[in-house]
């Protein structure tokens, strides 16, 4: 975490996170990006229908890939970036075939990072598989409700999802919030815990850097 010198009252109370885990330089991928409208609380005429929904700075949408489908085809990590429209940190990576995606970054990846997504394989973070052959104990994150769904459970900062048990075709996942849920076991999870885990110990200080 990084702390500020108490210059001015929302100086000293701010405190960010210091982002040493990104690739320093990296430049958001071009074809992966694109602009979302904001409607600032107006409905499809343009009409104001709730107040106070204006300010904020124009950002760029990363299409981050839920699904992970390219079963058996290795991905190499080029960079580990920041995302504005989510908590954790996204990897950019290139795979085999020569395409490249956003993925959700898991703690510990690292740029040079391999990962690849199968029934099964070997268990380091990123890397995504079946429920069913995740051994038991280990962190999993963007969890499938059922196969081929995508990845729709643990997905912000620092959250993960521990396995239980396998029994009857379901997976018993212990969320972070001591949440006990029952998965079929056929559907995907990427392995570890998600990046940016000291996200909520950030202050932001007042209420101007807030709106911003």
């Amino acid at each position: 975490m990084k702390s500020y010198k108490p210059t001015s009252p929302g100086q000293r109370q701010r405190l960010t996170v210091d982002f040493s885990a990104l690739t320093k330089g990296a430049r958001p991928f071009k074809a992966l990006r694109r602009r979302i409208r904001a409607n600032a609380g107006r409905n499809n005429r343009g009409v104001i229908t709730m107040r106070h929904q204006g300010a904020g700075v124009k950002k760029l949408y990363r299409d981050v890939d839920f699904m992970m489908e390219k079963i058996g085809i290795r991905g190499i990590v080029e960079t580990i970036e920041y995302d504005p429209y989510r908590t954790a940190y996204i990897a950019r990576v290139r795979y085999s075939d020569g395409d490249r995606r956003y993925i959700l970054a898991a703690k510990d990846m690292k740029m040079g990072d391999r990962i690849i997504t199968a029934e099964t394989v070997p268990i380091q973070p990123g890397n995504r598989m079946a429920l069913k052959n995740i051994p038991v104990g280990t962190f999993v994150h963007a969890v499938e409700l059922r196969k081929g769904s995508g990845g729709r459970i643990a997905r912000a900062a620092g959250s993960f999802a521990e396995v239980l048990a396998h029994a009857g075709g379901r997976t018993d996942l212990r969320m972070s919030s001591k949440e006990i849920r029952k998965i079929p076991s056929e559907g995907f999870a990427s392995i570890g815990q998600l990046s940016n885990v000291d996200w909520n110990l950030t202050n932001i200080g007042k209420a101007g850097r807030s709106r911003r």
